[in-house]
């Protein structure tokens, strides 16, 4: 049998049970009759000196432990022997030394949960992103207590809001009685031990879809960071722990902690969305917050996916401007940036899982093709892995709920 022939085959049966591996029959003499891809392994002794079990062969065998170099040799049991000391596999022989010698741990304390939230009176599903909804703020509140049991601390809030309260310089931003303002003001009520977040950028409430104020096609720098400290005092003023700007204008991290400080609110952190990148995963949440680009596109702030490098000067930068708090935007396609961040700064390091990471997720597991639950901490662990102390995501309820399930947490 071909080789990719057995890795098709092999593949074809992670998928579905049904289609479980079976060898072709061979003749006895040619080889065994089970194999390590068999569905299920032999649990006969295996006679570890392997003698003449090739004696029968009608075709030269290579014998490994032959000749004057000889691949193996055998041990003083006769067996066959790799005179290796060290064996990584040692630490792997069982789960409770696996669980000892673990370098990464994932707990739900990693975890800001992203709440969609709108004035509706009531819940939306959100097409391109199974599972999540935008939250009336009853049911947001909902949501945060559920998370809250197995674990998760901290959210992060993103609202839909209606169009005719969109316009060019986002002004709605600022509102204390916005959807933003009162959602904080809820949960910080119900939950006081809670972390809440906000997002500081213009793009919800612009009526050009756009993190900035525009003029004749041009993002304006300095004139958007104006209206992004009135946003984040405002939500300071609402109770807000954290804000988060994602804008990425140039200055805006230091004229918001100034802004903050100005007005007292030297304990609340700044998360500096530092390398958000100007990528193509980000079509879901533009989607759950009806934010879309109302003309062009948005390089000409957010970082180009070409660049590993410029994520360093928007660290520096950020991080002499008052960030308490580094953020990598996406998360998977970026992991060489996260680990860049993680290598050349002192400040804890966010990765963001975004919207487009987890519909790709999802599309696949909703056709059977990957195990939800595994796939989903294995990646989370690789967010850790790579360096973030922080992750975003939108599984964050979930793989919390699987960890307790697990007795992990």
């Amino acid at each position: 049998m071909k080789f990719s022939t057995i890795i098709i085959a092999t593949l074809s049966a992670a998928a579905s049970p049904s289609l479980a591996f079976t060898p072709t029959t061979t003749s006895r003499n040619t080889f065994a009759t089970t194999t390590v891809l068999s569905a299920e392994a032999s649990t006969d002794p295996v006679d570890r000196t392997l003698s003449g079990i090739d004696a029968g062969a009608e075709h030269d065998v290579f014998d490994p432990l032959a000749g004057s170099k000889p691949a193996l040799i055998r041990n003083n049991n006769d067996e066959v022997w790799v005179p290796q000391r060290a064996r990584p596999r040692r630490n792997r022989k069982s789960p409770a030394i696996r669980n000892m010698v673990r370098e990464n741990i994932v707990t739900p304390a990693n975890f800001i949960y992203p709440l969609f939230i709108h004035e509706e009176a009531e819940n939306q599903s959100i097409e391109s992103m199974p599972g999540c909804e935008r939250h009336t703020l009853q049911s947001m509140l909902t949501e945060v207590g559920d998370a809250y049991k197995f674990g998760v601390r901290t959210f992060v809030l993103f609202p839909k809001v209606p169009d005719e309260l969109k316009t060019n310089l986002g002004v709605e931003a600022y509102n204390p009685n916005g959807i933003v303002h009162r959602a904080i003001d809820m949960i910080k009520q119900k939950y006081p031990e809670s972390v809440v977040c906000t997002d500081v950028a213009l793009d919800p409430y612009s009526d050009q879809g756009h993190d900035g104020v525009v003029e004749d096609g041009k993002i304006l720098n300095d004139v958007t960071i104006t209206q992004l400290c009135k946003q984040a005092v405002s939500q300071a003023r609402a109770g807000a722990d954290v804000v988060a700007p994602s804008d990425m204008m140039d200055g805006r991290v230091g004229a918001i902690r100034d802004a903050l400080d100005s007005e007292g609110f030297t304990d609340v952190s700044i998360l500096a969305y530092t390398a958000k990148y100007a990528s193509a995963y980000y079509g879901p949440f533009r989607d759950a917050l009806d934010s879309h680009p109302g003309f062009g596109d948005k390089k000409t702030y957010q970082q180009d996916p070409s660049n590993g490098r410029e994520a360093l000067i928007e660290a520096a930068l950020d991080a002499s401007e008052g960030a308490d708090m580094l953020m990598v935007k996406p998360g998977m396609p970026y992991l060489d940036v996260i680990r860049r961040l993680k290598d050349n700064s002192n400040l804890p390091i966010a990765a963001y899982h975004v919207s487009g990471e987890y519909a790709m997720i999802k599309a696949a597991c909703e056709r059977g093709w990957l195990d939800e639950k595994a796939v989903v901490l294995e990646t989370l662990t690789c967010f850790k892995r790579a360096g973030a102390d922080v992750i975003l995501t939108y599984y964050a309820k979930q793989a919390a709920q699987w960890m307790a399930e697990d007795g992990i947490f």
